[in-house]
């Protein structure tokens, strides 16, 4: 059983920064793919972010493309994202996620990080005010 605990959340204004950070645990074998997606109220999960268990792929959502990235430190076990240019819309829990099958979906010819994961902490909310 994988274990998820994420960081770093908080309130900021539109237009300012955060760094979430997800410090991973208790993997079973090889190292997972991650990910990070969101939540806010009365809304569908949203998958922001994936990233291969090497670093090498990486996926993002196209409402967050070029502001948010995703990284992780795989001596330290720990998953990163770094959000720019926050906007009220970005307001939500923020969920670190892992999977050792798949992170991501593909439709159209394009690749995108995935809302449904077999592992998932416990969340970190960010609210940005506009």
């Amino acid at each position: 059983q994988v274990r998820l605990l994420e960081s770093g959340g908080g309130s900021v204004q539109a237009g300012g920064s955060l760094r979430l950070s997800c410090a991973a645990s208790n993997y079973t074998g090889s190292r997972p793919c991650m990910a990070w997606f969101r939540q806010a109220p009365g809304q569908e999960r949203e998958g922001v972010a994936a990233i291969s268990a090497g670093s090498g792929i990486k996926r993002y959502a196209d409402s967050v493309k070029g502001r948010f990235t995703i990284s992780r430190d795989n001596a330290h076990d720990t998953l990163y994202l770094q959000m720019n240019n926050l906007k009220p819309e970005d307001s939500g829990m923020y969920y670190c996620a892992a999977d050792y099958r798949s992170c991501t979906y593909c439709r159209g010819g394009a690749c995108y990080p995935s809302s449904d994961f077999s592992y998932r902490g416990q969340g970190t909310q960010v609210t940005v005010s506009s």
